[in-house]
């Protein structure tokens, strides 16, 4: 596994599209930085950046890099390897990669420029959505065989998660609002590992006017510390849960 690992990791890593990707990431991120002279303005915009290009880009690079790799999947499938290694091997090798381009690309401006604890919190964020969009891209690859739908299914995903939801919230809000529904709301969100990690740093930097209806309830029902556990427990389920249906449906998958 380690040496699938490697490979995959060493050829990404070589790849143009993740070098441009770390390269834009470290020019908005200086950018947003050093142009705001107070440094929650600046992590707040850094925020919205990440909530949009990581989870686009992580599922969209993700899923072209599985359907195109399927030539070396079946190749190491012809070798004494076990169906569930050879898949995490693999997923372990573009988020690491995606990874290393989000650190370099947003974490170090940050350590350079406004190191805090709610610097921090938006890199583990970011990292989160990092790994959660790249499991979700490795579900697409094992449930569509045609690349072309696959990366259409990508699309939808990521523009669902990222635009589409907070629209159906809103709409969940306006036809229920005359019945208690602050709790079942909070079982809403956690379906939006995009909501979850805005709400994540939103509750250590304490902006209770940019935090909207769902990080107020976070707030109110939990406080900042439970509701940051909470929300870091749902984005980690986030990850296992496509990662344990991706094993699972490889394992029959025909190829």
């Amino acid at each position: 596994m380690k040496t699938i690992v490697k490979y995959v990791l060493l050829d990404l890593l070589r790849n143009k599209t993740i070098l441009v990707y770390a390269f834009i990431l470290a020019i908005l991120a200086v950018s947003v930085l050093s142009m705001s002279g107070n440094s929650s303005k600046g992590l707040l915009s850094l925020l919205n950046i990440t909530l949009l290009f990581v989870p686009i880009i992580s599922i969209l690079f993700a899923t072209i890099y599985f359907f195109n790799s399927v030539e070396f999947t079946e190749l190491l499938l012809a070798q004494p390897i076990k169906r569930k290694t050879m898949i995490l091997a693999e997923y372990a090798g573009v988020a690491f990669a995606l990874s290393i381009a989000y650190l370099v690309g947003v974490g170090l401006p940050i350590l350079l420029l406004n190191y805090s604890l709610a610097s921090l919190t938006l890199l583990l964020s970011g990292l989160f959505l990092t790994l959660i969009f790249t499991a979700l891209a490795m579900l697409i690859f094992v449930l569509f065989k045609d690349k072309t739908k696959g990366i259409g299914a990508a699309i939808i995903t990521a523009l669902f998660f990222t635009l589409l939801f907070d629209g159906l919230l809103l709409s969940f809000i306006y036809s229920f609002s005359d019945y208690p529904i602050d709790e079942p709301l909070l079982g809403f969100i956690s379906l939006n590992p995009v909501d979850l990690a805005r709400i994540f740093v939103l509750l250590q930097l304490d902006v209770a006017v940019m935090m909207g209806y769902s990080g107020a309830l976070f707030k109110e029902f939990m406080g900042s510390a439970i509701g940051s556990i909470y929300a870091v427990a749902c984005m980690a389920f986030w990850i296992l849960i496509p990662v344990a249906i991706s094993v699972r449906k490889f394992k029959k998958k025909d190829l």
